[in-house]
């Protein structure tokens, strides 16, 4: 019988191993699209895609919106892929690159005081949304795009994307202690209406 800790090594290094080649084949993608290899963009396109509309349509929580933001976030890979410098994983910095073109569009396409003072407490409609390539909206997922606006930008930016509230303050300009109040907000009407 083998020595179940020789096991686990054996396929810890296994995972590890594939994981590596994992990260070779996606960076040699990656340079490939950063020398125009249009091909190589499009297999970055169809292994990102709906995490990045995942990701503008809770924030937007509008399925136009996201499906427009979501194509002018890869148009704008495209221009910038060249700037990755590899300093962090691919994911990382096309969520960052995301997160800045959705904040963007809020801002270009709205008065951003006006959407935050006239609009804030207002919820959006029940949301009967499917997510691009028929991936699945969960009841979550509907109830984040029933948050009012900055509740739920601050809770997609901490809980789903993982930023601080540090970085979050600086991103939508506003204090610290509002981005935690207004996390705290999200997960309180998030957790009422759960229970109902």
């Amino acid at each position: 019988m083998d020595n179940p800790k020789v096991i686990y090594m054996k396929n810890r290094t296994e995972s590890q191993l594939t994981t590596s080649l994992e990260l070779d084949e996606e960076q040699t993608i990656i340079n490939r699209a950063q020398q125009g290899d249009q091909q190589a963009f499009y297999q970055l396109y169809q292994k990102y895609h709906k995490k990045v509309y995942a990701i503008c349509w809770r924030m937007l929580a509008d399925k136009d919106s996201a499906e427009d933001v979501c194509q002018e976030v890869f148009v704008q890979l495209w221009q910038k892929i060249a700037n990755f410098r590899g300093e962090s994983k691919f994911s990382t910095w096309l969520h960052s690159v995301t997160n800045n073109i959705v904040l963007g569009h809020l801002r270009k396409h709205k008065n951003w005081l006006q959407r935050i003072f006239s609009i804030e407490d207002q919820s959006i409609p029940d949301v009967a949304v499917e997510m691009e390539d028929n991936t699945e909206v969960t009841a979550l997922d509907r109830h984040i795009a029933q948050l009012p606006e900055r509740a739920r930008l601050v809770f997609v930016l901490f809980a789903v994307e993982g930023y601080r509230h540090e970085e979050i303050s600086k991103m939508l300009n506003m204090a610290v202690g509002t981005s935690k109040a207004q996390y705290h907000r999200a997960k309180g009407l998030l957790r009422e209406w759960v229970e109902i």
